[in-house]
């Protein structure tokens, strides 16, 4: 039950992340999903490295501070792509 939580909640982040960065017309919601986990890893490691606590979803998480931390990380995760597909055609 919490892998499909887990699932829900990345998705969410992932969406979230997508509209704060203006693509959300080019993903669906599989790599949202995938944006959302990989978003709340980067997220924690940040809140880790930075001495902000609270950790991420990933680790069981689910208050508004690892919630926050792992939107952080998505955005994060999604400014880094951006970079590097900032010069291809859309």
């Amino acid at each position: 039950m919490g892998f499909i939580i887990w699932l829900i909640v990345g998705g969410i982040i992932g969406w979230l992340a997508s509209l704060v960065m203006r693509r959300d017309g080019q993903q669906g919601i599989f790599l949202n999903i995938i944006v959302g986990i990989i978003g709340a890893f980067i997220g924690g490691w940040l809140g880790g490295v930075l001495g902000l606590g609270g950790g991420d979803i990933n680790d069981g998480n689910f208050s508004m501070s690892g919630l926050l931390l792992s939107l952080l990380g998505a955005i994060v995760l999604l400014a880094i792509v951006n970079l590097f597909t900032r010069g291809r055609a859309r």
